[in-house]
């Protein structure tokens, strides 16, 4: 698994950034655009957020996926031109992408 750090100044261990973004690298989510959306990921930098390439997350077929955590959201069909909303609504002000939620784990009007 890679780790690529979207800060400027590189802490000295994994568990120094408060939020991880895992974008699955493995097969279906790849085939689907996994590599893109990762580079575009990192091509959008926010401090103290890790973007990391993942293996499978065990959710084929609904990929690309992405995890955040600690946060536990899930985003599923994840294209590039859809990261800068991430990027900009959740990982800068806390606020889910509603419509970029993965069903499975995020039923409609669930709120957490």
């Amino acid at each position: 698994m890679n780790v690529v750090s979207s800060s400027n100044s590189l802490p000295t261990s994994e568990s120094e950034y408060s939020r991880c973004v895992r974008v699955c690298q493995n097969r279906a989510c790849r085939k689907a655009g996994a590599k893109s959306v990762l580079e575009a990921f990192q091509s959008h930098p926010v401090d103290n957020v890790n973007i990391t390439a993942s293996s499978c997350l065990g959710q084929c077929g609904n990929g690309p996926m992405v995890l955040v955590v600690p946060d536990m959201v899930w985003y599923c069909g994840v294209r590039v031109q859809e990261v800068p909303l991430v990027v900009e609504q959740h990982l800068q002000k806390n606020q889910r992408v509603e419509k970029m939620l993965y069903a499975r784990f995020h039923p409609k009007g669930e709120n957490n």
